[in-house]
């Protein structure tokens, strides 16, 4: 979750309606300012008609994260559940409950047709499943092939073909008051229009400088993180990644990853599972009037230095905390953001050459880009075991620490649901705590029991979903018939 300005869209709960607009409405893209009504009522069908015929590249994700996460604060019911359960388990769950199984709705993007979906990297960090639902209706489940979640992209995998791919754009040519519009899933309802404007390029969010989001104020709401931005051709020019918002809900600011960026990095994710980035090890900060008067700076431009780790190419080249970095390879730094940005596209092994203003003076630095260290490991969990068992159950053992977040002694997670038990109404994330009255605590507890029950029975399956039991009733094939 994000937190303060930079609130995650997956996770922010918005409440508030947008109102009709006005008369006096921007022209759209193709025509020109001072044309007449009907030309502009022209151009609007072509735009919106474009937008929408790219929906069959946009997919449905729904993510399960179980034993993570039981705080208040970033509790999120499930958004339209399904109704092919028990009654008692599928409403959701009281804002006031505490769970363990977390389940998300998001979107993302086919970018190749044999399954890879480009995605943000908060949609799928530390998911257990993550299922995707295409514009046809058909489902896959997804494996994540890697994130990144410094720029926040992520990459999914699922096991289809001739898939119909997004146009990819240009993001560098957006320019504020340019139309874009998101297709999405918000709260559920796939498949959503929604459209704005450019408000800014190049927006800097908490001074990290190495995404320059694309501000719009296309309505982005639970369900969208994730989806593409379209520009007025109906290219893809972004995925959008968050909303800032002082009260939890949208307030006509959300931010996109450009796609140059987005697909560089799903690049380096497809080919070598994680982003090897270029390092300098130094981090930088806007130089406002006041500060440029402090340091005697001549201007406003560059990056200020305020911070070197040790044992980094910053501090082997010299640069210190205080040092306003104004060029690059003898090139004017005009936006202290400039420097990230750029050191972010070059090549660990990289030679750089720094124009330095310390206490008055120029001077030049050199370093060399290394390797950007390791972050903590994102832990995705893996099913110790699993086992199909027939009846279109595929199961896996839930820890010992699963199940003191669970509040239960026994199951066993589904990890998939077809056939007869998905007729049934279970699915994937459920836990199935007992077989008749006999409580499954190993995947050999199942075999065991199920193998003792005669062909043709029906079988009571005590399953747990958002912490509700209920017996679900499921009949085993009788026996096939022997040839005489």
């Amino acid at each position: 979750m994000y937190l303060a300005a930079r609130l995650g869209c997956a996770l922010v709960v918005g409440n508030v309606l947008l109102g009709a607009c006005s008369a006096t409405a921007l022209t759209p893209p193709g025509a020109p300012a001072s044309a007449p009504a009907e030309s502009v009522a022209a151009v609007v069908p072509r735009f919106s008609s474009l937008v929408a015929s790219r929906s069959t590249s946009v997919v449905d994700i729904s993510t399960l994260r179980i034993g993570r996460d039981e705080s208040l604060e970033s509790f999120e019911l499930e958004i339209a559940p399904e109704h092919d359960f028990a009654d008692r388990l599928a409403w959701p769950l009281p804002a006031s409950a505490r769970i363990s199984q977390i389940r998300d709705l998001a979107s993302g993007v086919i970018i190749d047709s044999n399954g890879l979906i480009l995605t943000s990297a908060h949609v799928v960090t530390n998911i257990d499943e993550a299922q995707v639902r295409l514009d046809d209706g058909r489902r896959f489940t997804a494996r994540v092939v890697g994130v990144d979640r410094r720029t926040d992209v992520g990459l999914l995998k699922i096991d289809a073909t001739t898939l119909p791919v997004a146009v990819i754009g240009d993001s560098s040519t957006l320019g504020p008051g340019d139309w874009v519009a998101a297709i999405s899933s918000p709260f559920g309802f796939h498949g959503s229009v929604t459209a704005g404007v450019v408000s800014a390029v190049g927006r800097v969010m908490g001074g990290a400088g190495e995404i320059p989001f694309i501000q719009t104020d296309v309505a982005i709401n639970p369900g969208s993180s994730g989806s593409p931005l379209f520009n007025s051709r109906g290219e893809v020019v972004g995925i959008n990644s968050m909303i800032y918002s002082g009260s939890g809900g949208y307030m006509g600011l959300s931010f996109a990853v450009p796609i140059n960026l987005a697909m560089r990095i799903a690049g380096q994710l497809r080919d070598h599972g994680a982003v090897r980035r270029a390092y300098l090890g130094a981090e930088f900060q806007e130089v406002t009037p006041a500060l440029a008067q402090s340091f005697g700076l001549p201007s406003t431009t560059g990056a200020l230095v305020v911070r070197v780790e040790a044992n980094s190419p910053a501090q082997a080249s010299g640069l210190v905390q205080g040092d306003a970095v104004l060029s690059l390879d003898g090139k004017p730094l005009a936006n202290f953001a400039d420097l990230p940005q750029q050191i972010a596209q070059r090549q660990p092994g990289s030679r750089l050459q720094l124009g330095v203003w310390r206490s008055g003076a120029s001077r030049m630095l050199h370093a060399s880009l290394a390797v950007q260290p390791a972050l903590p490991a994102t832990g995705f969990a893996v099913a110790a075991i699993e086992w199909n068992d027939g009846l279109g159950l595929s199961l896996g053992e839930l820890s010992s620490l699963q199940r003191l977040q669970l509040r239960i002694d026994s199951g066993l997670l589904v990890r998939d649901a077809s056939g007869l038990a998905r007729s049934e109404g279970i699915r994937a994330g459920d836990v199935v705590v007992a077989l008749n009255t006999v409580k499954l605590y190993r995947l050999d507890d199942f075999k065991h029991t199920l193998a003792q029950v005669a062909p043709g029975t029906t079988i009571a399956l005590l399953v747990m979903r958002d912490r509700r039991l209920a017996y679900v009733a499921v009949r085993l094939p009788a026996a096939p018939r022997s040839r005489s």
